[in-house]
């Protein structure tokens, strides 16, 4: 009988660190026998007297009994939820399954999906400069501030993570050290805990220690990756604490432990929750473990800042979709990591990957033409699918692609030239041997030297660091809205830099994806929304210590209405805000946003009530009984309290909306607000009042935007925004109109 797991809880799945995550498909075929890990989900936890002798896991496995016999209940109970939400994981059947969804109090059974993972120039391209924010910081308020990171674990030893100068655990932790074999944490790192088939904590493979300190990491000097993008390293918020939840195992995460963790880290105390991972598609929010642990945590004023996916650019490709998460997009920094290829004849060419291996002043001989034998056939060698050893040792090869690392250099090859897709947005992959990849012409170019040349020769110099005048700018694989699931929400909220980030790294971690890659690094360059999420959770954090009266909507709000415009990267974008959203997140001045636009549980269940969403499917995502208006209607999901304003229309309809707002006033006491319009042709926007008067901090003021239009073509979107100034502040929500 397969041993497989399922997850059972009110609602609850699986995820992945933020490379990116993949669910299983559910095999048609199985055998009924076969047992997989279910999420059962039962809401909120029941309310006991500290005398009642309530056990949440006894009542989970008197739950289970239901539906298997007594003797090996025990066994398939995988684990209990019962520290922040109430429900359970357990290894059923399909019939098993179908039963216990039955059983009063079960509010969903899904099953337990597994999903994937998806900075020394970062910080002072934001103008977050460590001159500039250290008379900003206070690192006294910053250490009360402690990140929950759900991810791959972290390397406690790590410069970054030392706790040199830090003084007591805030008072305010609940949790605990239990990081398993070989794992102890500082006053530093104050918690941490691991899951499924984990032993430890530690992190074996990079990625967790990477999020960790680009989010909350010291400030560490003088670090670089052999050389390349040398600088100073640390996390957006240096001084606040770190609480690590190894969810991941390599790069994949079962659903049941990220909800586990979520379960963990919301009644350990944290103060948000950084998660750099997800699926590869959007679920709904009834189906989705990571909306559902976002949602409690937001019940308790802890913000999830989550990445958006790299699953880009396919528009509609963001899987992180909930209003209740801040969803972040990857961008580019001033800062790029080139190669160069220097050909016999003196001809420099720029390609790119981020490459540590100096040449040296040697060259090597070029092979364009790689031929064929009996163990490599001509097509698959012209291809680079497989090498002629004989052919291509001690030699820099022309591949059109090049599938495998390990394959060319178990075969003696010593660099690798490829072509790259003229319209790829550029960004540098690690390699294992002197490799880069140029443009189509450039390498038609070289490919034309080296057939027309007695003895081709070039050398793969070491990379180095550039000035990239056009940044910020989305990449190519940060993934797209629109929101697939409520379009009214725009998705993702802010880009952030999520591209060629040094950061600290796991010294048993992987540097390349070459097997046999030895070196073993400190701090180590990676790209994804993997990265450009913790620099949010750093910048949340930041404002957390400075302000933390706000709720989790005002500080996603002070990021988002403060962001810094940015321009649409492809042509073929619908708009540029399915890119990056409100824009570049602008941490200075989200510390000083002037007003902001907060949301309540209450409103988010008035929202659910809106889209369509019953009592029972409210209570998948909420935990707790809620009775929807009568008044409930798919038009009122616009006027979510959002900070954009977002709305779907009728093709080749003349269009009316009304979007009602309200904004809180945090910048000065006695201000006065006047709007003004971003002018488009194609649709007439006003705002009633147009000026907003406040004569105290706090007091809220409401506004309804207007926004008319003639017809709009299929696949069509058209774009806005408004600004709310007081001649300080500059308040602005962008304004989406989509078919």
């Amino acid at each position: 009988m397969a041993n497989k797991s399922f997850i059972f809880f009110v609602c609850l799945s699986f995820i992945f660190l933020e490379f990116v995550v993949i669910p299983l498909p559910c095999d048609a075929s199985e055998d009924n026998d076969d047992r997989k890990t279910y999420i059962i989900y039962m809401g909120s936890l029941p309310k006991v007297s500290p005398s009642s002798s309530y056990s949440p896991t006894s009542h989970h496995l008197s739950i289970l009994k239901q539906v298997i016999n007594e003797i090996e209940a025990t066994s398939f109970l995988v684990r209990s939820y019962k520290r922040s939400f109430n429900g359970f994981a357990a290894k059923l059947t399909r019939d098993e399954r179908d039963k216990i969804a039955q059983v009063e109090g079960v509010v969903s059974v899904f099953e337990s999906k597994t999903l994937h993972t998806q900075t020394t120039r970062s910080w002072d391209f934001m103008g977050f400069a460590e001159n500039v924010t250290a008379t900003k910081r206070n690192s006294s308020a910053e250490s009360e501030v402690i990140v929950g990171v759900i991810d791959s674990g972290i390397w406690p030893e790590s410069e970054s993570f030392s706790d040199e100068n830090f003084g007591d655990v805030p008072k305010k932790w609940r949790g605990t050290c239990a990081g398993g074999k070989n794992f102890t944490c500082n006053k530093k790192i104050i918690g941490a805990r691991f899951y499924g088939e984990g032993d430890s904590t530690r992190d074996k493979v990079g990625h967790g220690t990477h999020t960790a300190s680009i989010a909350a990491g010291n400030i560490v000097h003088d670090v670089s990756f052999y050389g390349i993008a040398k600088g100073t390293a640390r996390g957006g918020a240096p001084s606040a604490r770190i609480a690590s939840y190894a969810a991941c195992l390599g790069e994949s995460c079962a659903e049941n432990d990220i909800l586990a963790a979520f379960d963990d880290a919301i009644a350990d105390g944290v103060t948000l929750i950084s998660v750099s991972l997800g699926s590869s598609k959007a679920y709904g929010f009834t189906d989705d473990v990571l909306t559902i642990g976002a949602f409690h945590a937001m019940e308790r004023g802890i913000l999830t800042v989550q990445s958006a996916g790299n699953d880009g650019p396919g528009e509609g490709s963001v899987s992180s979709v909930a209003p209740w998460i801040l969803t972040v997009a990857a961008s580019r920094t001033d800062r790029r990591i080139i190669d160069k290829l220097v050909l016999g004849n003196g001809q420099k060419i720029m390609g790119i990957s981020i490459n540590s291996f100096a040449s040296n002043g040697s060259e090597f001989p070029i092979v364009a033409k790689l031929g064929g034998s009996k163990k490599c056939p001509r097509f698959d060698a012209e291809n680079c699918y497989c090498f002629d050893k004989d052919l291509v040792k001690g030699k820099i090869v022309l591949c059109p692609m090049l599938l495998s690392e390990n394959t060319a250099k178990s075969h003696g090859v010593v660099g690798v030239i490829t072509p790259k897709d003229d319209w790829d947005n550029d960004w540098s992959n690690m390699v294992s041997l002197s490799s880069l990849a140029i443009s189509s012409k450039d390498y038609d170019m070289v490919n034309s030297y080296a057939n027309s040349t007695k003895n081709p020769k070039a050398e793969i110099l070491k990379s180095e660091a550039i000035k990239d005048i056009t940044a910020p700018i989305v990449i190519n694989f940060s993934s797209r809205g629109p929101n697939s699931i409520v379009p009214e929400i725009l998705k993702p909220d802010i880009s952030a830099p999520g591209v060629e980030i040094l950061a600290a790294f796991s010294p048993v971690g992987p540097v390349s994806s070459y097997d046999e890659d030895k070196r073993s690094v400190r701090y180590n360059i990676l790209s994804g929304t993997s990265m450009s999420c913790p620099h949010v959770s750093g910048i949340s954090a930041y404002l957390k210590s400075r302000h933390p009266d706000w709720s989790p909507a005002a500080i996603k709000s002070a990021i988002l209405t403060t962001a810094k415009p940015m321009k649409k990267s492809f042509s073929f974008d619908l708009v540029g805000e399915f890119e990056y959203g409100s824009g570049h997140v602008n941490p200075l001045q989200a510390d000083d946003p002037g007003l902001v636009y907060d949301i309540s549980k209450d409103d988010y269940l008035e929202m659910l009530c809106n889209l369509g969403l019953n009592a029972s499917d409210v209570k998948l995502i909420s935990g707790e009984n809620y009775t929807c208006p009568a008044t409930s209607h798919r038009d009122l999901v616009k006027n979510l309290n959002y900070p954009s304003l977002t709305a779907k229309v009728e093709a080749l309809k003349p269009f009316k909306l009304m979007f009602n707002r309200t904004v809180t006033n945090v910048g000065f006491a006695n201000s006065i607000y006047k709007v003004s319009v971003l002018p488009n042709s194609k649709m007439n926007i006003s705002v009633e009042p147009e000026i907003l008067s406040f004569k105290s901090l706090n007091e809220k003021k409401s506004f309804v935007v207007s926004v008319v239009g003639g017809e709009i073509s299929y696949q069509n979107v058209i774009s806005s925004s408004l600004v709310w100034s007081d001649g300080t502040h500059n308040v602005r929500s962008p304004i989406i109109v989509m078919v």
